[in-house]
């Protein structure tokens, strides 16, 4: 529409017609929206962002082409990485840039998340507990391992996922996010340490229920007839063989 309207065109019925998709339900709507005062210094205005829109989607292929090459040697971690929730393949080879793929100098886990600044401090002095908050890391890292964590959020039935909003409830999101990015770490470290098998080596996901598998089934009970009654209804448990 913005490229009929640069060119030329000002019927709103020959405009609203070139929607697409879901849109094309709101062509009476886009009729009446197209109505209106568009002048050629519009048309120019909307020309010179058209050009540079393309010319920024020129300048990003050209860059992803040449990442793809770069990441050629580290095709194969890039994409055991990538079957993590909530880790794209662009964002896996954000964290091979920042962390690398030879894990032997982070002994641990631990060590690379502490290296980063993903390791929640346990200050404790005279039986008083500090701050927990994380340390100053690799800032890159920490926003790609944050992106991800929200990424994993809206997947269903991961364990990541539930992992998320199970400490949103008592944490926060944000805060959730964090020790969700902690968890991706570790779990981008086991598969690129030498330990792990290359030719099998890709994210087993734990399920969205883990949680509630391994933990006590007794208090897990409760809280589900909990929420039951809190919506109205008398519950009367009785066990199946």
């Amino acid at each position: 529409m913005l490229g009929a309207l640069v060119a030329g065109e000002r019927d709103p019925e020959v405009l609203a017609e070139l929607a697409k998709g879901r849109l094309r339900k709101k062509i009476p709507e886009l009729r009446e929206a197209l109505r209106g005062r568009f002048k050629d210094h519009h048309a120019l205005l909307i020309r010179l962002i058209l050009d540079h829109t393309a010319y920024l989607e020129a300048a990003i292929e050209q860059l992803d082409n040449q990442v793809d090459e770069v990441m050629i040697p580290f095709a194969e971690a890039r994409d055991h990485l990538d079957s993590i929730t909530g880790v794209g393949k662009r964002a896996a080879e954000c964290v091979i840039a920042e962390i690398g793929v030879d894990m032997t100098q982070f002994p641990t886990a631990g060590h690379l998340a502490s290296w980063a600044g993903k390791a929640p401090g346990n200050n404790i002095t005279g039986g008083k507990r500090r701050s927990g908050k994380t340390t100053k890391g690799d800032v890159w890292l920490a926003d790609v391992l944050t992106e991800c964590a929200w990424a994993a959020a809206r997947s269903r039935n991961t364990y990541l996922s539930a992992q998320f909003w199970r400490l949103a409830k008592r944490l926060g999101k944000k805060r959730a996010a964090i020790a969700v990015g902690h968890s991706i770490l570790v779990i981008a470290w086991h598969l690129l340490t030498n330990d792990c098998d290359y030719d099998d080596c890709d994210y087993d996901d734990l399920g969205g229920d883990y949680f509630a598998r391994r933990g006590d089934t007794a208090r897990h009970q409760d809280h589900l007839v909990q929420q039951l009654q809190d919506l109205g209804y008398q519950v009367t448990l009785r066990k199946v063989a």
